[in-house]
């Protein structure tokens, strides 16, 4: 990852980090080396990451890293506070939204919540220009499914989830998404 890689990397997590209460364990998607839980110290313990890139099991101490894709990886364990997914829903393919959408339901503790970034389209072009410049690393740009935002709010929908807080961040090009599980 190039310097730039790491500072939106950063903005990401500092969206998110607002909405995790001291001590919680989260579940974050799309986790890589487990930046989220390095960058946020005051997490509890047992927060797991799941990537399929990884290519081994990580034991971080407070948190373990997962290899394997989310949710028909994902070992039995017990509910979690929070799931976040960093950059990372614009990857998975339509298919997979329902399950993607049961999984985090599933392994959310009642009232716990879904926290999300999700680019703007605007930016696959930017980041299209900054990769041939190499200001950035390979983003995968070619997982982004043509990802629309307003897909956001429909895949984690009512009855199961309601929408706490959708607001933009650098400038409009980013979006973060709060989403609460309803019920349980």
């Amino acid at each position: 990852m190039t310097w730039l890689d790491h500072f939106l990397q950063r903005q990401r997590i500092a969206q998110a980090r607002s909405f995790l209460a001291p001590g919680a364990r989260v579940l974050d998607i799309g986790s890589a080396d487990g930046a989220l839980f390095q960058a946020v110290d005051f997490l509890g313990a047992g927060c797991v990451g799941i990537d399929p890139t990884l290519k081994l099991p990580v034991d971080g101490g407070k948190f373990k890293l997962l290899p394997g894709f989310f949710p028909q990886d994902m070992p039995a364990v017990e509910p979690f506070d929070a799931v976040t997914m960093l950059a990372v829903l614009e990857h998975f393919p339509t298919a997979a939204h329902g399950p993607l959408a049961d999984g985090c339901q599933r392994f959310l503790k009642p009232g716990g919540q879904v926290i999300i970034t999700v680019p703007s389209p605007r930016v696959d072009t930017i980041l299209a220009v900054l990769q041939k410049l190499r200001l950035v690393h390979g983003m995968s740009l070619e997982e982004h499914h043509g990802y629309e935002v307003r897909q956001t709010a429909e895949i984690f929908s009512p009855p199961h989830f309601q929408l706490a807080c959708h607001r933009t961040f650098q400038c409009g090009l980013n979006n973060l998404f709060v989403f609460q599980k309803i019920g349980d």
